[in-house]
């Protein structure tokens, strides 16, 4: 017998009809011999009906009184599909989250998990009933014991939090498409389903699909170990299986602030190459990391900067013992990329730097959390490391430093993490998992020409919410990118992608970098103006805006050995005349900002490339 932690969505108890579907599924579970709690959302659109009548009321409602008002949603549903278990001779009962134990963090509207008290919950199982839980909520753990809400996507994290808490065999999610798929079937309908997906590559994928999974969720289910899977309301088709290796011993206190940061990385055996003053149009990556797939030049991290004037630099990071190699390589096509327009254009030029390492943090609690990258930055500021390259990802931060600092560096992040050294091999080159949860060779190449048993990309994702801020003239020196980031951390602003221009100019006697970043799009006007306001005082020159652009990634565990994954992805884009305007890569995966109208397609023409498409067409229910 299985205990079994069950959670339906909005549209899946969208109406009493769905209901009784949903109580059907429940009795057939529970009479194969297990044991089961359910985990419900607010029925349908009851949630944004509730948010309007709010609005109706007050421009700016109080975000006590909201969680008050949203928290009564799912104690519709709980009641309703309590009593159909009931009508069909099913013990069960109701419980909300204050009743089922969830405790929180004190933060009305967007409260994060600290523990589960499961005496109860355990008590009515053992009975023999069906608990059905509200999700989305909990109750603070001051005395007032005030109502909270957990966010967007709350349902998901109590459902997976309450298997954690309980040992649960497996969560499933129901929703109302087939599982984890390709891409977006709403943008193509012949997105395809995967058969089981690593954490991992889950949480780099947080807008995957049909955004069935919240990151937050898929955090929980990775730090302790719970299988997930993810199926149709309306089908009893298998599903995704998201895996996730064995857990470490987490504590079940402070389950969901837990440290951000699992482990420090670091590789000392890294050169860099940069070229600069590259055209700024369509195709000019994908000619470069053509040329190098075709050469076999194994690459670690690519970024491509904001561009400057009608110019470009790009970026990427090699193993020492094949810079010769990488350095020919870029010598010889360079020239093939200068200008045709305006042949008075400076050449694009090679920059090679020796002695480099890539310093990292990695973990699932950076997701949503503002301040973790601001505070590895000010960790480097402090112990005087400059920070030459940032590349960023959901899970990962990564810097290039001079290799005569890593030491200095790693050494000062373990401190500021608390992480002790054993807790990850020295030299580790961010170790993945592959959906049979054994470790990948840690090689963290983009473009390996070595086979893999798993498929170089899994799915593709577009964010079309963002918007990127770009800081003209920051003085390159320790401490800038601290005091930066953490000026948006303290305004709760969370950064995405961090990219930091290679080309240096020297103004007053300071060299000084451009450096640009995503953020939320309904955070952008307020980031300009804030960040505006201190530019003077700190020293940096224009800041600017550009709400019009989409995020388009590719995401796989099976590209660290493949060779051309990214040569490809530019190639799609080239041939559609689709511009990159920045780039940023993790060991798992690669993204490319492009202009927002032209986001869609972008998707549609990578998912094309990697032959993702399958001959059925998904259908997503209204």
């Amino acid at each position: 017998m299985a205990l079994i932690v069950q959670k339906y969505g909005g549209t899946s108890v969208g109406s009493v009809e769905r209901i009784q579907a949903v109580a059907q599924r429940v009795y057939k579970t529970v009479k194969a011999g297990n044991s089961l709690v359910v985990v419900v959302s607010a029925m349908g659109k009851t949630t944004d009906g509730l948010v309007k009548l709010a609005n109706e009321i007050s421009r700016n409602p109080n975000r006590r009184e909201m969680d008050m008002l949203l928290s009564t949603g799912e104690q519709v549903t709980i009641a309703l599909l309590s009593m159909a278990l009931q009508e069909l001779g099913q013990p069960a009962i109701s419980m909300t989250g204050a009743q089922v134990g969830i405790v929180t963090e004190a933060e009305h509207s967007r409260a994060r998990i600290l523990h589960i008290e499961t005496t109860r919950l355990t008590r009515h199982i053992n009975e023999g009933k069906v608990v059905v839980v509200a999700g989305f909520q909990g109750t603070s753990s001051t005395e007032e014991m005030e109502i909270t809400t957990l966010g967007r996507g709350g349902s998901d994290t109590s459902a997976v939090a309450i298997a954690a808490a309980l040992g649960a065999n497996f969560c499933e999610i129901y929703t109302d498409v087939a599982g984890i798929l390709t891409t977006d079937p709403r943008l193509v309908p012949e997105a395809q389903l995967i058969d089981a997906i690593t954490c991992n590559e889950m949480l780099e994928l947080a807008s995957l699909g049909a955004k069935v999974l919240h990151p937050r969720s898929v955090e929980i289910a990775r730090n302790y170990g719970v299988p997930l899977v993810v199926r149709s309301s309306w089908t009893d088709a298998p599903g995704t299986w998201v895996t996730s290796a064995k857990p470490q011993g987490r504590s079940l206190i402070n389950l969901e602030i837990a440290r951000p940061v699992d482990h420090v990385e670091f590789d000392t055996d890294q050169a860099k190459v940069a070229l600069l003053r590259v055209p700024d149009k369509p195709g000019v990556a994908a000619r470069l990391f053509g040329e190098i797939s075709r050469q076999k030049v194994d690459v670690d991290l690519i970024i491509q900067s904001i561009h400057e004037g009608n110019s470009n630099d790009i970026a990427f990071t090699v193993t020492t013992p094949i810079l010769k190699r990488a350095e020919a390589v870029t010598t010889a096509i360079a020239p093939a990329l200068r200008s045709q327009s305006n042949p008075k254009l400076d050449e694009a030029e090679v920059m090679i730097e020796h002695n480099i390492a890539k310093v990292s943090i990695a973990g699932a609690g950076m997701i949503g959390r503002p301040g973790v990258a601001a505070k590895m930055f000010a960790t480097l500021a402090e112990a005087g490391v400059n920070i030459q390259m940032i590349s960023t990802s959901e899970v990962k931060v990564s810097c290039v430093v001079h290799a005569a600092e890593c030491d200095r560096a790693v050494a000062a992040l373990r401190t500021a993490f608390e992480i002790e050294a054993g807790e990850q091999g020295a030299g580790s080159r961010g170790e993945l998992l592959t959906p049979n949860s054994s470790l990948l060779t840690p090689n963290s190449s983009l473009l390996t020409p070595h086979s893999s048993p798993t498929p170089p990309v899994r799915g593709v994702a577009l964010d079309l919410n963002q918007a990127r801020l770009a800081i003209r003239q920051l003085p390159d020196r320790p401490g800038m990118a601290a005091k930066l980031f953490g000026l948006l951390a303290q305004h709760n602003i969370s950064v995405d992608m961090i990219i930091q221009s290679q080309r240096c100019r020297v103004i007053d006697g300071v060299p000084r970098r451009d450096i640009a970043f995503t953020v939320s799009r309904i955070d952008g006007e307020n980031a300009k103006e804030m960040l505006t306001q201190v530019a003077a005082e700190l020293g940096w020159g224009e800041v600017v805006l550009d709400s019009a652009i989409a995020k388009v990634s590719i995401v796989g565990a099976g590209m660290l050995g493949q060779p051309g994954v990214a040569a490809k992805m530019f190639e799609a884009l080239a041939q559609h005349q689709i511009n990159i305007q920045m780039i940023a890569t993790s060991e798992i995966k690669i993204s490319c900002v492009v202009a927002q109208e032209q986001g869609v397609k972008a998707l549609q023409v990578i998912h094309t490339a990697f032959e993702l498409a399958g001959s059925e067409k998904f259908v997503v229910p209204a």
